[in-house]
């Protein structure tokens, strides 16, 4: 039995389905070459805005010349050793400017005219910044971007985890002083403190602290350990333990709380008052 086609009348009906398929996969390896291509040049702009640092391992190639090919490693001073021009200082430059840069003294030099010199990064050690404590995923991460901000590195170790504080610790160097910051990061969201997602530097490092908690024990439904949210109050406190029992009384609260010079008060609490790191709330049981 034979399938008519307006372009191939006489063509058996198991080749058309056989033509149909391949035209499928031509059409889906097309669509995949092209998202390939969109996002080769987004890939290709963030190497070339890194800045380059101390440790970080290049490959440096000038067209037409493969004898002026080397791989090196960027040394403690931010220089490297280029064959016909000796010390070279390109700690701090982004690859494309480290291009030029090489080029610039190759021309000048009157070794070659209009050399095109390409720099790939093989591998980043020098700007690298640590992100500790409370997020998914601990580690070193190398500043792709000479702009890269607090929420962006935060954002690569995946965010703080749900036992994570809102308060992130940047410590570091500025200007030869040690430097240390403390951010409180939903306010950046929030519009309120925009200003305090900063640009960071090669060996910076992020610490994500325990978030502060609150213990609840007693006529408590759920008594244990609870997370402070922002701006809790002691109502909202009593309802992550899930209220009192049928014995207990949310009027016979007490509540305890280290004082400053580190002695421990007796607190009879309002349901309004906020909740502090470290409180404890005793549910006692009901007089009735």
């Amino acid at each position: 039995m034979t399938l008519r086609h307006p372009m191939f009348p006489n063509t058996p009906k198991h080749l058309l389905r056989t033509l149909a398929l391949l035209a499928g996969v031509a059409c889906a390896s097309l669509t995949l070459a092209t998202g390939a291509q969109a996002q080769a040049p987004a890939a290709a702009k963030v190497q070339q805005d890194y800045p380059l640092a101390s440790g970080d391992t290049i490959r440096v190639q000038v067209f037409q010349n493969p004898d002026l090919t080397i791989e090196t490693r960027v040394g403690e001073g931010g220089t490297i050793t280029y064959p016909l021009i000796g010390s070279v200082a390109i700690g701090g430059l982004p690859l494309a400017e480290a291009e030029k840069r090489i080029a610039d003294a190759l021309q000048q030099g009157g070794f070659l005219q209009k050399p095109q010199v390409t720099i790939a990064l093989l591998q980043v050690r020098g700007n690298q910044v640590s992100v500790l404590g409370q997020v998914a995923r601990p580690g070193r991460f190398p500043l792709e971007t000479a702009n890269t901000r607090l929420t962006d590195m935060l954002a690569n170790a995946g965010g703080a985890t749900p036992n994570g504080d809102d308060v992130a610790i940047v410590t570091g160097v500025r200007n030869g002083q040690p430097f240390r910051l403390q951010v409180d990061i939903p306010s950046i969201f929030l519009g309120e403190r925009a200003a305090d997602d900063i640009v960071l530097q090669g060996g910076d490092t992020i610490y994500v602290h325990r978030a502060p908690v609150f213990y609840i024990y007693g006529e408590a439904q759920r008594p244990g350990a609870f997370r402070i949210e922002r701006n809790m109050t002691v109502m909202q406190a009593l309802a992550q333990g899930g209220g009192p029992t049928t014995r207990g009384s949310e009027k016979r609260l007490r509540l305890h709380r280290k004082a400053k010079d580190g002695s421990l008060q007796q607190l009879e609490p309002q349901m309004t008052d906020l909740m502090q790191p470290e409180d404890v709330i005793y549910v006692r049981e009901s007089i009735f």
